[in-house]
């Protein structure tokens, strides 16, 4: 074979290639986008990130609420057990009160603890998690409003962070992702709802045993902080290790 014809061959092949190479290219951008046209819920791929974006704030908001919930009470069952080697009845008396009262008082402090909504009975998951995402985004905590202006660059420079990761991601890979997140987002809402239920009870227990004289309402406080002890949502989480 002559050189001319081994050159022609050669570019031909050559040629061929960057063919086939720029069609799979072509191929792979209409596959992209025809995947990021929207998903099976009918999100487009901009509603899809906001809705990312949505579920990881409420999940940071979320999780101070149950933290500080958990401590609370985790912190009483400490102070309770310390309370046994008190051997006066009136100081343990006092201590117990004051315990309680340490706890109960998130109840009063609105901007503590975030208010989130019942799961109706035929709700799906989703729906239950974006309508308390909803109502947690309207409730506004104390000292939010306040923030250095290096503070909103930070959060500003976060934020763009996660949407440019988002960005180079496929409208179905955001969407799996949302539905982790609004998995993980269930099962702390249900966690944090358990918690919130038990300070609620034991505010209302609290101030209806305030009708007894000491020594039977010195029980009384007894019980209340032992059934919490024994509360099946105490238990689920109180040995939970927080994080470092």
């Amino acid at each position: 074979m002559s050189l001319y014809n081994l050159l022609s061959k050669r570019n031909s092949v050559s040629a061929g290639t960057n063919l086939v190479g720029k069609f799979t290219q072509s191929v792979r951008r209409i596959v992209q986008d025809v995947k990021d046209e929207g998903t099976a819920s009918g999100q487009t791929k901009e509603e899809v990130i906001e809705t990312n974006e949505r579920l990881r704030l409420v999940r940071i908001r979320l999780e101070e609420s149950y933290d500080t919930a958990k401590r609370a009470l985790v912190g009483l069952m400490g102070k309770y057990n310390e309370s046994k080697t008190v051997r006066n009845v009136f100081q343990r008396y006092t201590m117990l009160k004051a315990m309680i009262k340490d706890v109960i008082r998130l109840e009063t402090q609105y901007w503590t603890l975030v208010d989130i909504p019942k799961q109706e009975k035929q709700e799906t998951v989703p729906a239950f998690v974006l309508k308390a995402c909803t109502i947690m985004e309207k409730s506004q905590k104390s000292g939010d409003g306040v923030k250095t202006a290096q503070k909103i660059a930070e959060d500003e420079e976060k934020r763009k962070e996660r949407l440019e990761r988002l960005s180079d991601m496929i409208t179905a890979q955001i969407e799996a992702e949302n539905t982790q997140m609004t998995n993980d987002l269930y099962r702390l809402l249900k966690k944090y709802s358990g918690l919130r239920n038990i300070i609620r009870e034991l505010k209302s227990e609290y101030v209806n045993s305030k009708v007894y004289p000491i020594f039977p309402r010195y029980t009384i406080l007894k019980d209340l902080i032992k059934d919490i002890m024994h509360n099946p949502d105490y238990m689920e989480v109180c040995h939970e290790v927080d994080p470092v």
